[in-house]
């Protein structure tokens, strides 16, 4: 239980490298085996972008919450093999993972997973274009976790609203949402979080042709991702890096920001990530006149939105690179 309670304190800080070190640090002893120590542990891997460590440990938790009839643990490993398969780009075993946690949260009339299993299930609906499913479920999930005054699950869910009201084109909801997303990260104070919703909001900067506005929130995102130790959320900053550089016609810069982000996602096995790092490589590439290294981009950013079923962002790729 001791173990259990100083991983949890550990994550709740946002330490999730220090709770990976302490798991680790158990070595083969019992509490290592245990179901709920592991599913943490898994849940630290997955923040760190260890995401073969945390899918073999919370598949080892999954099986034990089986056998103990745990329909409680079980929930909550399902949900994140979900996390899981969604970032490695297996977007169809994600949304079977969340719907079952959706399912069993309902069942169990368990109000946290159930806004969580839906912020989920809502980003897989809005990946795919399903715009309308998506809005749906964001507002479901937003006002179960301000019901819960969970201000982590509000501030992630409403960045999720932000994206997908900008890719609507809906730019004064997108700004109000992404400005709330803010507002709440910056009361939690996890590093993690802020430079996720930083970034997003330098992003929709770039959209709105502040650049200015972009770079001052970019310098912050990149400072908390730092101090996050989070290398893919570090990735993530770098690919709007890469976007305000091309957005100036910074061609050279924008390349090198998508490539390195790149490698980045390519080696913590992020399918989305890596898809939207060649595109951005692809438009610097041709901008800067090198057709056939921009072919070969274009052809690794189109193999990877065709796998996530992201038809929108395939098509968006293709008709920037055809401006």
């Amino acid at each position: 239980m001791a173990v259990a309670q100083a991983l949890r304190a550990l994550l709740t800080d946002g330490r999730f490298q220090d709770a990976l070190v302490r798991y680790r640090e158990l070595g083969a002893a019992p509490d290592s085996h245990r179901p709920d120590v592991q599913l943490l542990a898994a849940t630290a891997a997955t923040r760190v972008g260890e995401l073969d460590t945390a899918m073999q440990l919370a598949e080892l938790a999954l099986r034990q919450f089986y056998s103990r009839g745990d329909w409680d643990g079980r929930m909550r490993a399902l949900n994140l093999l979900g996390a899981i398969h969604w970032e490695h780009g297996r977007i169809a075993e994600a949304e079977q993972c969340f719907a079952e946690a959706l399912r069993l949260a309902r069942q169990l009339d368990d109000s946290l997973m159930l806004a969580r299993a839906s912020n989920n299930l809502a980003s897989a609906a809005h990946l795919q274009g399903r715009s309308d499913e998506a809005a749906a479920l964001y507002r479901g999930a937003l006002l179960a976790y301000q019901r819960l005054g969970d201000r982590r699950g509000t501030a992630e869910t409403y960045h999720n609203l932000g994206f997908a009201y900008r890719q609507a084109g809906e730019w004064r909801e997108s700004e109000a949402a992404t400005q709330n997303a803010v507002r709440h990260a910056e009361v939690v104070g996890e590093p993690g979080l802020l430079a996720l919703v930083l970034g997003a909001k330098a992003e929709l900067s770039v959209e709105r042709d502040d650049t200015a506005l972009a770079e001052r929130e970019l310098e912050r995102a990149v400072r908390y991702a730092v101090e996050a130790r989070d290398d893919i959320g570090r990735a993530e900053v770098q690919r709007v890096e890469a976007l305000n550089a091309l957005h100036q016609r910074s061609w050279e810069v924008a390349l090198y920001h998508a490539r390195t982000a790149r490698t980045v996602a390519v080696e913590h096995d992020s399918a989305l990530l890596a898809a939207e790092c060649a595109g951005i490589a692809a438009r610097a590439l041709k901008a800067m006149g090198k057709v056939a290294e921009a072919s070969a981009w274009q052809v690794q950013a189109e193999a990877g939105f065709r796998q996530l079923g992201a038809s929108w962002l395939l098509d968006r790729l293709q008709q920037d690179l055809a401006d």
